[in-house]
């Protein structure tokens, strides 16, 4: 059944070998799952679910596999080379601590990238595609941006630091992958140990809650104690409304993709001045000249 995926996997070039094509046939599984579950809770159809929604995040999904692997190839030749020429030493792959500062380190710079993605509009036109669901379930998790160049600049540190460039991928992957399990709301609050250090469900529906509460908060991938540390922590106290605060409302993926940027496009030619024109790429979402920045910014996901 799953034979396609093996196709996929072998035809990479190792370095490019993605943990999360092999992590498809259990996405599809827990999303069945997940149906069921909510379609019995809910006494029918599930209204954690929307059909058309969810058929649009598994398009998106597909779609940001090869756009990725596209990013990934480019990156490799800039991570290769930076690796073997700048990094003042290449750390070895079988030694436990490079696998802690791997996991760390791309816990951090996702950190870091996300947060960065909300407050810096160009960036952000690339992550509101994922938040553009007003549903949150496993499928929501498979809504990803087809542009990663962000991402890709961000790991930087990492080949600098004598990280293989293969192990950046594959950090990041397993990242990804972990992340998928945080978008349902079948998973209540966990022992309070594992909400403390972890991402965990209830964490990532605050981010993707679009309440004035919830805007900009609970940025981490795997680990929360980043937003605690960073003052970006928020607790979820109650359930969250989903979406963008704008909504685009429609169901193609071209456009769920792809209207920020025009939308940029229409403010810059639109202004008259260069300082404005700035503020509308660069600016948090919703800022407008002579006016009191609005955040336009929805909790989040990946």
């Amino acid at each position: 059944m799953f034979d396609w995926v093996d196709s996929a996997w072998n035809s990479l070039p190792e370095p490019l070998r993605d943990p999360v094509a092999l992590a498809i046939p259990a996405f599809v599984v827990l999303l069945a799952i997940e149906w069921c579950a909510a379609a019995r809770l809910e006494d029918g159809e599930p209204g954690s679910y929307k059909a058309s929604d969810a058929r649009a995040s598994l398009g998106m999904g597909v779609v940001s596999i090869a756009t990725t692997t596209a990013w990934k190839t480019l990156a490799l030749f800039g991570y290769a080379a930076l690796y073997a020429y700048v990094a003042p030493w290449q750390l070895p792959a079988d030694a436990w601590y490079t696998w802690v500062i791997l996991i760390l380190g791309v816990d951090f710079l996702f950190y870091a990238y996300h947060r960065i993605a909300h407050r810096t509009r160009i960036i952000w036109a690339t992550h509101q595609a994922h938040h553009s669901s007003e549903y949150f379930n496993f499928s929501t998790a498979l809504r990803q941006k087809w542009n990663n160049s962000g991402e890709i600049v961000m790991w930087l540190p990492l080949p600098l630091l004598g990280v293989p460039p293969w192990m950046v991928f594959v950090g990041f992957s397993i990242n990804l992958v972990y992340q998928f399990w945080v978008h349902t709301e079948r998973i209540g609050t966990l022992p309070r140990p594992i909400e403390f250090v972890f991402n965990t469900p209830s964490h990532h529906r605050v981010h993707h809650g679009r309440d004035p509460q919830y805007l900009d908060k609970n940025y981490g991938g795997m680990l929360i104690i980043w937003d605690r540390m960073f003052g970006t922590y928020a607790d979820e106290v109650s359930r969250p409304h989903y979406g963008l605060t704008k909504p685009v409302n429609t169901y193609n993926i071209w456009t769920l993709q792809t209207h920020e940027y025009r939308s940029i496009a229409r403010d810059v030619a639109a202004s008259r001045s260069w300082k404005n024109r700035l503020g509308f790429v660069l600016g948090p979402p919703g800022w407008a000249p002579n006016e009191s920045r609005t955040k336009e910014a929805t909790p989040s996901s990946n």
